[in-house]
């Protein structure tokens, strides 16, 4: 009997580097990996990219796996034969995008992390709750969703094929140092339809909707860590992700309306719990939810009014002041205004006082960042926000003027007419003097910002910001002249702040920074267009946001714009004062359909 044996040491496996950069792939060559310029690029002088190394799959399906390898390599045919122009998918940050088939779930999450299984696909009719597989503790989460930040997300290089996910959103750069789980996502969800959706919302709408995110995502780090224990606020991701995917033509296994179903249905069930709820998971599935409308658009609806009702209800009862609390509210204050001004209602909340409303940074943002003065909603405009309040109250207001002459009520009439030309001229007074408060080391000089020892591509980020809380004033003088005061179209203050209005939507626009609040300032200047300068401003605003986000409320919202044009040419005298007053209403209305600006 051997006792004892000596084992022989084991060989050591010839390994060729996958991490070398993007030209000496090309040219099959070795590559020093020197960073940021490896010694192949420096000699010839040109740009050094790395791709994010991918880990090696293993083979559990043979003929799905063969299935996927082989519609890659034909996908990358396609592309070798087209010539791309760095210039037309940078423009908005992506490039076009392919259908989701089902069978490719797994391989559209970023990272063909891991080959699809047989039991990924799901059938839209199954109501069975989905399994998280992560451990549920704070340790977890919070690991799990600083890995997938604006900084570190799931996705390769700038050099690299864009995703099918990545629709229309801005293309994160991978770490180097980056820790994997496989398959992406799967702490969430273990069918594959459903590993995308979470994807398609931490990588590409958390993106559309903040205006801020230099230390990570606020909805990453504070909404999607409430889905690990509401399956309410799960069941809204998908819905929210699923919609605005079927939008793009994208399918996937499980339709929007299904989750739409599980998510008011488990809303219910925490609204049951009365005090014993976590009011944070109960108001972000709220918000999900409106956010969902909002997208979906389906007729005329008050669903987004009853939402917010139900949230701001919520806050009174029993205001929160962590991080989640108050982003929510933030966010559920910027809709009661948008609402209040798309719809004609007042608003629900009350006006916030004159310099309560801070500004919401993410998480960790550096104090120092010119971001600073940057709400992650509300960008510059934070302190804008309590005139455009009182704003929108003052259509509710006109309207009860309006019934009291109509029924006689010298009393009443007399009171409400002082406060209506008190309110209505305190804020004429308000937008002419508010100024977007800059951070301190950024300068205006004649409209273009100047930003110390910054990168340009802040700087953009800047310059866009500044100029959709621009368009925001200028739009609510045109909505001041016009909708209150009845100015006809023609009218010279109205022209002027239309012009401008649309102007600073361009500009917006063309600095590639965030668009998600930019629809109302748009389509309240464009509605107003007269020349066809403006009109060629207003269509090319247009069509850069609708590139961008993808929404169906802006896609409505053009082809309202386009009959209000029509019915304004055929007037052939924009001077007739009161008479086509909000025509965009009355088209509204004949179409069907309500839109919410947001």
């Amino acid at each position: 009997m051997l006792l004892y044996t000596r084992l022989a040491p084991p060989k050591v496996p010839k390994r060729r580097s996958r991490a070398g950069c993007t030209f000496c792939k090309e040219k099959k060559k070795k590559c020093d990996e020197n960073r940021p310029q490896c010694a192949r690029c420096a000699e010839r002088g040109i740009e050094c990219t790395y791709e994010a190394v991918k880990p090696r799959q293993r083979r559990r399906k043979e003929s799905q796996y063969s299935f996927i390898q082989d519609a890659q390599l034909l996908d990358d045919e396609k592309l070798d034969g087209c010539q791309w122009q760095d210039e037309d998918i940078d423009e908005f940050g992506d490039s076009n995008f392919g259908l989701l088939d089902d069978k490719f779930d797994d391989a559209t999450i970023r990272t063909n992390l891991a080959p699809v299984t047989a039991d990924d696909t799901v059938s839209p009719t199954s109501v069975a709750p989905h399994a998280l597989n992560a451990a549920k503790d704070e340790k977890n989460i919070s690991k799990s969703i600083v890995r997938r930040n604006s900084n570190n997300s799931l996705i390769s290089g700038p050099r690299s094929r864009v995703s099918d996910l990545a629709v229309i959103a801005p293309r994160p750069v991978a770490s180097p140092a980056l820790e994997f789980c496989i398959p992406a996502f799967s702490e969430f969800s273990d069918r594959s339809n459903r590993r995308a959706l979470v994807d398609h919302f931490c990588n590409v709408l958390s993106h559309l909707i903040v205006f801020r995110e230099e230390s990570g995502n606020p909805f990453q780090q504070l909404v999607l860590p409430l889905s690990y224990e509401s399956t309410s606020v799960m069941n809204a991701i998908y819905a929210l992700a699923s919609a605005h995917l079927e939008y793009r033509g994208v399918g996937n296994a499980e339709k929007s309306i299904h989750f739409h179903n599980k998510a008011i249905q488990g809303l219910a069930r925490l609204i049951e719990k009365g005090d014993r709820v976590n009011k944070n998971e109960l108001l972000a599935a709220i918000m999900l939810l409106v956010y969902y409308e909002v997208l979906v658009q389906r007729g005329r609806s008050s669903i987004v009014d009853g939402h917010l009702k139900g949230a701001l209800t919520i806050m009174g009862s029993s205001p929160d002041s962590s991080p989640a609390g108050l982003f929510l509210e933030r966010a559920f204050r910027f809709y009661d205004v948008i609402t209040a001004l798309s719809l004609g209602t007042p608003p629900l909340s009350t006006a916030p006082a004159a310099g309560c409303l801070l500004p919401f940074p993410p998480l960790d943002a550096p104090p120092a960042s010119p971001l600073s003065n940057v709400d992650s909603l509300l960008g510059m405009a934070t302190t804008l926000w309590p005139i455009m309040h009182r704003l929108s109250n003052l259509l509710s207001l006109k309207a009860e003027l309006g019934q009291a002459l109509r029924m006689n009520q010298s009393s009443k009439v007399a009171v409400l007419r002082t406060e209506f030309e008190t309110t209505s001229q305190a804020i004429e007074a308000a937008l002419t003097q508010w100024k977007p408060c800059l951070p301190s080391n950024v300068t205006v000089q004649e409209g273009v910002l100047e930003v110390v020892e910054e990168e340009v591509s802040e700087k953009q980020r800047l310059q866009s910001i500044l100029h959709n809380a621009l368009a925001y004033r200028h739009s609510a003088f045109v909505y001041l002249y016009r909708t209150i005061y009845e100015y006809p179209p023609s009218h010279a203050l109205v022209q002027k702040h239309a012009h401008t209005s649309l102007l600073h939507c361009v500009e917006t626009v063309a600095h590639r920074g965030p668009m998600g609040a930019l629809l109302w300032p748009l389509f309240v200047a464009a509605c107003e267009a007269i020349s066809e300068e403006d009109r060629a401003l207003a269509k090319k605003a247009f069509v850069a946001i609708e590139m961008r986000q993808g929404m169906t409320n802006i896609e409505q919202a053009w082809g309202i714009i386009r009959e209000v044009w029509k019915r304004l040419d055929l007037l052939n005298d924009y001077s007739m004062e009161g008479e086509d007053t909000d025509i965009w209403r009355q088209v509204s209305a004949e179409m069907g359909i309500n839109i919410v600006f947001g």
